[in-house]
């Protein structure tokens, strides 16, 4: 089990919102919550990609919002129960149960996101048995043209790994939404979930 500081990390949304609600005193949820996902998304990304170029503009990006909340040890505390709510359950969408429950989707953008209960039944009955494919083809792709915060990739990847098959060897998992926030937090949970893919802002 993780720890932070001696303390046992849960890996529950009531523990994610107890840290979190410590960062909003004095700005908005919105504001908080974007700059936490892109903290922990840069994170991510400059572990596995050091191109000077990108890796620059991400590190500028980082400290701009780690200045904005105050420290390293709360948005460090928050991907750590993150990573442990996924290693815990990998069946969820973590990021966007909290995104809802904490009402920050935007209606402007059609923002209105799967419960993860609805899209594992349409994982399920979208790829039926697959297995037969990848013998076939040695691979498949997953796409998800409105990710959002990756709701439909996560459960595909756990429809097909209780088919017994290692989607990390067999699929490629795609997502794209309008919303560069959202975008990230697919981003987060398919890398923490080790799904081989990438995520398009646009």
């Amino acid at each position: 089990m993780s720890t932070v500081k001696n303390r046992a990390i849960q890996g529950d949304s009531k523990e994610f919102l107890k840290v979190f609600n410590q960062l909003c005193y004095s700005r908005s949820a919105w504001e908080v919550w974007a700059d936490v996902i892109t903290v922990m998304a840069c994170s991510i990304a400059n572990a596995v990609d050091r191109s000077p170029k990108r890796h620059e503009s991400r590190e500028s990006e980082y400290a701009r919002c780690i200045e904005h909340l105050g420290g390293v040890e709360k948005p460090a505390a928050l991907f750590a129960i993150v990573v442990e709510a996924l290693e815990r359950n990998p069946d969820q969408d973590f990021l966007g149960a909290l995104y809802m429950n904490l009402e920050l989707g935007n209606h402007w953008k059609g923002q209105f996101f799967t419960p993860y209960g609805i899209s594992r039944c349409m994982a399920e009955i979208t790829l039926g048995n697959c297995r037969g494919q990848i013998e076939r083809e040695g691979w498949i792709s997953v796409c998800d043209p409105t990710v959002g915060g990756g709701t439909m990739l996560i459960s595909a990847a756990n429809t097909i790994r209780r088919q017994k098959v290692n989607y990390q060897n067999h699929v490629l998992f795609v997502g794209q939404d309008i919303d560069r926030i959202v975008a990230m937090m697919a981003y987060i949970q398919i890398s923490l979930l080790g799904c081989p893919g990438y995520i398009v802002v646009g």
